[in-house]
């Protein structure tokens, strides 16, 4: 598995450099699963990161801090160590980030020169501590308080599956060592012998314009979502929910980074409160461990941010910690999921009342598990939508389709993977339900084998999906080398095909030979390929289920305003909102 090195900046420079030379993914989905397979019998830790990366214009001279690779103090590609790499500007060696306004600074998180990159990497759980932060007991703005005793439970099962792993789990509830000054734990930290740091520990870490934009959501007034509620200190240790386990240990400062160094820790998960202000800027925070050299990877599900949705840019509360999360990827560090370690669906607030899209990606051949993530990953910043992305890789298994009990909409791109019937009947509720989806290219022979191959035990084939759900057969494709000339059905004045310019295109995939059968399908798109001429992309009804499916999804169709446009025009309809502004024109993000 392809592990990321480079040095700490704005940018994910190192990571850009190996997305062009390695290609998103460096193994095949099945070869990942035997791989992952194999290091968890090993007891690797294997994590799944998103980042974000942008166009070399968009990035200041420092690289990016990385999830696995080079060891602090080693040679970057740039011929400097990591500490030197890492270090706090303050003479002008490096390029600051230009004065941007709340709007341009969460523009450039979506520029068109942005991308979101995934990767799974391992870590060696001897070597990996997990912080948690500011889980306190109590808060002065009580919905505040509300969401990290709902959070709570789920971070303790997560905490307890990394202990039991050999992972070192670190207490950092600031300003309550009082309370636990007579804990073996809390002297474990406090006994550390005191370490050498280049640069210096500091304090607090402020917002550093060295590395990165301001933050895109406005903050200044505390964040606080509870109107009428005065600052005040509320907390006087942890919350009880979280177990503090006879090898843990308990820290809020410096004392931190001496037990790190002491125990040779090189990997570090961050975990609690708040998002915006301590995860980032504790003296153990992101920004500090990012300064010191650690691979360090926030856990995107089991944080919170202080945002008050009435506060610029006035979208909810979960769209702030989203904005805030995606900062994070741009400028400091990768971000996982508590299911990389649990298993299942990622945690949910259950105050979250975003539309909730569900992705369920398992394919081999057109890298959906990085294009159509990708794109989920867009929609949730640009439409303060929750997204949930569910990956097979490979398997024939999709553990975590559960969260479809609770989505609003589903986006399939899956590709001859039957999966255990328990699971199948997850899907199969899910649309006797009456609710959406939304299908790409494969998912029309999603859950059949080949005709005439062996079914996997354990597994249910479903090779009528594609007649009973999308209304169409299947009947192979036309040649990979003719691609697909792409033109609208009908000189109609459709909806969901506003904004979708130009309405002709070439796709670099090949023509899917789809018979349709509902005679009441409403064809959008249909694809030309020598003298071939198919349907591509239609809706129907399927019981109550709104359908939208289309055999388009080659790689490079991602890379087209017009076809991301048709998705999210497609995604508006399913859940019957109103349409998206369109694709913005490829550009250079504000300030760049």
């Amino acid at each position: 598995m392809m592990r990321f090195g480079g040095k700490c900046a704005g940018g994910w420079i190192g990571v850009l450099a190996f997305l062009l030379s390695a290609g998103p993914g460096t193994l095949l989905p099945a070869a990942e699963q035997s791989a992952k397979q194999a290091s968890v019998q090993s007891g690797a830790l294997v994590l799944h990161t998103r980042a974000r990366i942008a166009a070399d214009a968009d990035a200041p001279a420092n690289a990016h801090p990385a999830v696995g690779g080079a060891v602090a103090g080693t040679a970057t590609s740039g011929g400097t160590t990591r500490a030197e790499a890492n270090r706090p500007q303050g003479n002008g060696s490096a390029v600051p980030q230009p004065s941007l306004s709340l709007d341009e600074a969460a523009a450039r998180l979506v520029s068109p020169a942005a991308k979101v990159v995934f990767e799974t990497v391992e870590w060696n759980p001897q070597e990996t501590a997990v912080i948690v932060c500011d889980m306190w007991d109590d808060h002065w703005c009580s919905s505040a308080a509300a969401r990290v005793a709902e959070m709570a439970p789920r971070m303790n099962q997560f905490l307890a599956a990394l202990r039991g792993r050999g992972v070192l789990v670190v207490h950092a509830p600031s300003g309550t060592m009082e309370h636990y000054k007579d804990y073996p734990q809390r002297k474990r930290a406090f006994d550390a012998p005191a370490a050498k740091f280049d640069p210096p520990a500091r304090g607090w870490c402020k917002l550093d314009p060295q590395r990165e934009a301001p933050l895109p959501i406005d903050d200044q007034a505390g964040g606080c979502d509870t109107p009428g509620l005065e600052q005040r200190r509320a907390w006087r240790k942890q919350i009880d929910a979280i177990e503090i386990a006879p090898e843990d240990a308990i820290g809020d400062g410096v004392d931190v980074l001496n037990l790190l160094v002491h125990r040779g820790i090189r990997n570090v998960m961050l975990a609690g409160v708040h998002t915006n202000m301590c995860v980032l800027g504790r003296p153990f925070g992101i920004r500090q461990l990012v300064y010191q050299g650690k691979r360090v990877v926030l856990v995107r599900d089991l944080t919170d941010a202080m945002y008050d949705p009435a506060a610029a840019p006035k979208i909810s509360h979960f769209g702030g910690t989203a904005r805030v999360v995606a900062h994070i990827e741009r400028y400091w560090c990768p971000t996982i999921e508590s299911n990389d370690i649990l298993g299942g669906a990622p945690f949910r607030f259950g105050g979250d009342r975003r539309p909730r899209v569900v992705f369920l990606i398992n394919e081999d051949e057109y890298r959906a598990e990085e294009t159509l993530a990708r794109w989920a990953a867009d929609v949730e910043f640009r439409r303060d939508f929750s997204t949930t992305v569910i990956q097979g890789r490979g398997s024939f298994r999709l553990d975590g389709i559960e969260a479809l009990r609770q989505a609003d909409a589903a986006v399939l791109y899956i590709r001859r993977r039957p999966i255990p019937a328990e699971q199948l009947d997850v899907l199969r509720r899910y649309l006797a339900d009456g609710r959406p989806v939304l299908a790409l290219r494969t998912t029309s022979h999603a859950f059949a084998v080949r005709a005439g191959a062996a079914v996997p035990e354990g597994v249910e084939n479903w090779p009528d999906f594609d007649r009973e759900v999308l209304g169409c057969e299947y009947r192979n494709h036309a040649g990979n080398a003719l691609g697909s000339g792409i033109f609208p059905a009908a000189a109609i004045d459709e909806p969901l095909l506003h904004g979708v310019e130009p309405l002709r295109w070439h796709s670099r995939g090949s023509l899917y030979l789809s018979k349709l059968l509902d005679p009441n399908a409403q064809v959008l798109l249909k694809g030309k390929a020598g003298e071939l001429i198919e349907p591509v992309a239609w809706t129907r009804t399927y019981g109550k289920s709104r359908v939208f499916y289309t055999s388009l999804g080659h790689p490079d169709d991602f890379e087209q305003p017009q076809f991301r446009q048709l998705l999210d025009n497609a995604l508006c309809w399913l859940l019957q909102r109103e349409q998206f502004a369109p694709q913005p024109a490829p550009a250079a993000a504000p300030g760049g």
